[in-house]
């Protein structure tokens, strides 16, 4: 069986093996017949290497788009209970010494709690005469965590000894110095009615152990707390008030004193008031 080939001109020649050769020889192309495919064949060529599915993402479902994935909550850490739980303001007026100078220590009725370095309880002779009530705590105070030291402490001093007094005896001639906060105001700022509200009824169980004869109230705070009024400490002075029931002399602040010593000899007129009073 011969091949064909169709020449440029357009006959056809039957082409054996040997025509087949020559004609590749000079570079003419045999066109050979594809042989018959059979029905249903891929026109593509097959492949030796198969190739891999191509990789399909998983297609959301319908509807509302998923939620996305939160971390998981840690719940907050319980504060750790107090030591000593600071007892409720009516019980305040059932302690002794030991328990309320630890009540005052643990007392987180306000604010000033946070910035306080210690508590200023008070100092003196439990069972004093006089009491001297001041204010609030100063820097120095709350360093210390004693009443009236610094130049304030070391003026009121000075009027201790003037009438025969000295916050260190422990006899007839001691005093008991406390003041209407027991911790300090931040920047050294007037006390907050609610701070002095908070901290009354410690002043108050301090009056009642102490038993006083007389009560020396230095300062306008000091002043507003024993004695309910917002009259000013120059009308208040030369004359005796009482505060549950105890003799209470008002003066000037020790602190004021050092800012406006013209005013130094008034207050010494009130001391001698008070002696004049405890005899």
């Amino acid at each position: 069986m011969t091949d064909r080939t169709d020449t440029p001109d357009g006959w056809v020649r039957e082409l054996d093996a040997r025509q087949r050769a020559m004609l590749a020889e000079m570079g003419v192309k045999v066109w050979v017949p594809a042989p018959p495919r059979a029905p249903g064949a891929s026109a593509e060529p097959a492949t030796s290497a198969v190739a891999a599915p191509a990789a399909t993402a998983t297609p959301a479902p319908a509807g509302r788009p998923p939620a996305a994935v939160r971390p998981p909550q840690v719940p907050a850490p319980m504060p750790a209970p107090p030591t000593h739980p600071s007892p409720a303001r009516s019980d305040i007026a059932t302690l002794d010494w030991p328990a309320l100078r630890e009540a005052v220590a643990d007392c987180r009725a306000c604010g000033l709690c946070e910035s306080r370095r210690n508590t200023v309880f008070g100092v003196g002779h439990t069972e004093a005469d006089w009491m001297i009530v001041g204010e609030a705590p100063g820097e120095q105070e709350d360093r210390q965590g004693e009443p009236f030291v610094g130049p304030a402490g070391q003026l009121l001093d000075a009027m201790l000894r003037a009438c025969g007094r000295d916050r260190q005896a422990m006899d007839a001639r001691g005093v008991f110095i406390a003041n209407v906060l027991k911790c300090r105001p931040p920047a050294n700022r007037n006390p907050a009615p609610e701070e002095v509200v908070q901290c009354e009824p410690f002043l108050s169980r301090q009056v009642a152990l102490v038993r006083p004869k007389l009560i020396i109230a230095m300062g306008r705070f000091a002043v507003q707390s024993l004695l309910k009024t917002t009259e000013p400490i120059g009308r208040l002075r030369g004359r005796l008030h009482r505060y549950e029931g105890v003799p209470v002399i008002v003066t000037y602040h020790p602190a004021y004193l050092l800012r406006t010593p013209i005013d130094k000899a008034k207050a010494w007129a009130d001391l001698c008031l008070a002696m004049e009073i405890d005899r």
